[in-house]
């Protein structure tokens, strides 16, 4: 019998890997720049002590700064890009390696700059942005920095806080050892006899989404008893977590944890607050879909291990590259020309490395830097699965692509709040194509299915985490001790809430915060779904407003961070400081599921 193989990197055609060599065309022109940038590093540090002494000389500093970390950027983009290619290519290897030191060199030599903006007092700043000709282009980095100036301390306490933050990062380092690299997890039987070593990778895709229950059942007490066998370890270390954040946030002067983490993008509390409270009166729509779900599967009950299992079998979707390519095109083609021209561009201009390869990187992921293309990573299968994926990076990639093309250095990037919007977006508008493009009942159900998971995963779930974390701090805050048993009664508690009223919320589901790596990057979850929500209210807009709607979208991808992320979203037209965007994501969740409902009572063809 034959054994299929992957093809060596040497073996792809040309054609479906990304042209890197239009960052850098041989190995020796990244070698110059490399040594360039280092040559540099003198003259940034050189203005250490003396930005106060006029506008030209903090103007001069804040250039070379720049003409350092824009060439360092293409440096090591090109490097790690090379590295995924084939991640047994030791020279590429090398080339990363090198890159990151260069970069934590470049960090090192522009560490002076933040304090000592600080140091100058407000009104002779202000005097250096206006009087100073090019100063300007600053002005909303300077406002970023004075605007948290009652939150930096004096240098001496500055430089301690510096020294704390890798003591402060040892909680996640500890995690990540133990369930990483010391974390043994129980070999399952499946249905069929066979012994299978339960992995964090099989887990969810193997296991939880197997057709049969005792499988699921199997794997969810393995796992999650894994876990409850080291709830001391674990509890204690997301406690040294929490106390790391207390101690910021109180060194900084924030009256909380979440008002130090929202902050640090100008985010208000209110945000964090109006989508759990939005999310919860919307519960019983959740509450419906898996009393659906139940029926779908034809259970009696429905437990925790019951959630993922597809309720469509798999339909028969074929789709070739070439194939996902235009119909990516067509269902963004609401976004307008010059939307489609830049995206079918990036198609014909290789900008993506579609197949996989020995050694190469798994995975998706959209990158590149100020001054090169955006580059896409696909590990590609002729699946819906794939298309989707497709559609999603080239979100990102053209929410690069516009920023970058509008946009000077300084702000030719976005936050991470804003960084999942245009890519599900996409994903919006590809289900919304999809669904007008077919009359076929088992592939809408399949369709509707997907978009109906997104929500549950991404809004209802990502926001139970949310409100996790912040129950978890304010307690901690407010001097109780985070032990094992306070955090499992609080994740149970939630869980309780958010599945009691159509689910057997299984005992051992309350150590499930314990194998959430994003606890450890605090209050992070909360922006997948505000950003599932703002990405659905702009498609919303998109389809039903049309080009006022689409000019507003193409500005707000044009606009990078010139402003701060929760004003650029307004002027798209999402206003995230009130319910309305996640409502509108809501309603439309429950508008799929209207769907879903009227697709299962029609009779079989």
């Amino acid at each position: 019998m034959t054994v299929q193989t992957l093809p060596k990197r040497s073996e792809v055609p040309v054609d479906l890997t990304w042209d890197l060599s239009s960052i850098y065309a041989t190995d020796a022109d990244w070698e110059a720049d490399f040594a360039a940038v280092t040559a540099m590093l003198p003259k940034v540090s050189s203005y250490k002590g003396r930005l106060h002494e006029s506008g030209a000389m903090l103007l001069e500093a804040l250039q070379a700064s720049d003409a350092a970390s824009q060439m360092l950027g293409k440096l090591y983009v090109f490097a790690n890009m090379r590295s995924h290619e084939d991640t047994t290519n030791a020279a590429y290897q090398a080339l990363s390696d090198r890159a990151s030191t260069l970069s934590s060199k470049l960090s090192a030599a522009t560490a002076y700059m933040t304090p000592e903006v600080l140091s100058i007092a407000p009104r002779r700043l202000k005097t250096f942005v206006s009087r100073t000709p090019g100063l300007k282009l600053y002005k909303h980095n300077l406002d970023e920095i004075t605007r948290q100036r009652a939150h930096t301390r004096s240098a001496e306490v500055e430089a301690l806080l510096a020294q704390a933050a890798e003591v402060a990062g040892a909680p996640e380092r500890i995690y990540d050892m133990l369930t990483d690299a010391d974390f043994k997890l129980p070999v399952i039987t499946d249905a069929t006899g066979q012994q299978i070593q339960l992995t964090q990778g099989n887990y969810a895709a193997r296991f939880l989404e197997s057709h049969d229950r005792d499988e699921r059942r199997k794997a969810f007490e393995a796992m999650l008893g894994a876990y409850k066998s080291f709830r001391n370890t674990i509890a204690a270390s997301y406690a040294a977590q929490v106390k790391a954040d207390i101690f910021s946030a109180r060194a900084r002067n924030y009256g909380s944890c979440l008002e130090q983490a929202v902050d640090s993008i100008n985010v208000p509390v209110s945000v964090y607050d109006t989508l759990l409270t939005t999310v919860e009166k919307n519960l019983p729509t959740l509450h419906r879909y898996l009393n659906l779900r139940k029926r779908v599967l034809g259970l009696s009950d429905l437990h925790m291990y019951d959630l993922y299992v597809p309720l469509v079998g798999e339909v028969e979707y074929k789709v070739a590259f070439e194939q996902a390519k235009e119909r990516v095109a067509a269902a963004l083609a609401p976004l307008g020309e010059e939307y489609v021209k830049a995206l079918t561009s990036g198609f014909d201009s290789r900008w993506i490395d579609v197949m996989e390869n020995e050694g190469k990187r798994s995975g998706a992921y959209s990158w590149g830097s100020y001054g090169t293309n955006p580059f896409v990573l696909l590990n590609w299968q002729d699946s819906m699965d794939s298309m989707f994926t497709l559609a999603h990076e080239m979100g990102h990639s053209m929410h690069s692509w516009f920023t970058r093309k509008t946009q000077p250095y300084p702000y030719g990037n976005y936050t991470l709040f804003l960084a999942e919007i245009a890519s599900t977006c996409n994903e919006a508008l590809l289900t919304h194509y999809l669904l007008k493009a077919t009359t076929d009942k088992a592939l809408r159900m399949y369709i509707v299915n997907h978009a109906l998971e997104g929500f549950r995963t991404t809004l209802f779930r990502q926001a139970l985490f949310a409100e996790f974390e912040k129950e978890a701090h304010a307690r901690a805050e407010a001097g109780e001790s985070l032990t094992p048993e306070l955090l499992c009664s609080i994740f149970k508690g939630i869980n309780q809430k958010y599945y009691g009223a159509a689910v057997d919320v299984d005992e051992l589901i309350e150590i499930e915060w314990a194998r959430i790596p994003h606890f450890y990057s605090s209050f992070y979850v909360y922006q997948y779904a505000t950003g599932i929500s703002a990405a659905t209210a702009l498609a919303r807009q998109i389809v039903t407003e049309g080009e006022p709607a689409v000019k507003r979208y193409l500005r707000f991808l044009s606009a990078g961070s010139s402003d701060y992320s929760i004003k650029l979203l307004s002027d798209a037209g999402v206003d995230l400081s009130t319910p309305a965007p996640i409502q509108q994501a809501l309603d439309t969740f429950a508008e799929y599921l209207d769907e879903f409902e009227k697709l299962i009572a029609e009779p079989a063809a």
